[in-house]
């Protein structure tokens, strides 16, 4: 049985948020270094670049994950399942804290903490998501 329209646009747009938020930061992983070829403050001008996308999908990744939390019966799911939502929700709010903490740091460890918090968390947050869908 093929999903409703409505089941189509929620897991397309959830799917696609976490393309942009979860994929972005892996290509800026591997941009960082290169950047720094064309001046000390390329790295910089490409994470705002990115931001103006990132944060934007990281929005919808919230919206669009409340709304697919409302299509589950909550007593019909095992303890397991809900004991990995309960976790995501926390590994989401963490991911997004962190990236806010890694675009504000002055230092370049905090830049690479935050970062490497941020990465970790919505990695971490993505399997879990694969994990709900099982």
């Amino acid at each position: 049985m093929l999903a409703s329209g409505l089941d189509t646009l929620r897991l397309t747009l959830h799917v696609l948020a976490a393309s942009v938020w979860v994929g972005g930061q892996i290509v800026m992983m591997g941009l960082v270094g290169p950047s720094r070829a064309f001046g000390p403050d390329a790295a910089k001008v490409l994470a705002r670049a990115f931001a103006r996308f990132a944060w934007p999908a990281y929005a919808v990744l919230v919206v669009t994950g409340f709304w697919n939390i409302s299509t589950f019966h909550w007593a019909a799911q095992s303890g397991a399942w809900k004991a990995v939502l309960v976790v995501k929700v926390i590994v989401v709010a963490l991911a997004g804290l962190a990236t806010l903490l890694h675009a504000q740091a002055s230092s370049r460890t905090g830049l690479a903490v935050w970062g490497s918090v941020a990465g970790m968390a919505s990695v971490a947050a993505l399997v879990m998501g694969v994990l709900l869908a099982g």
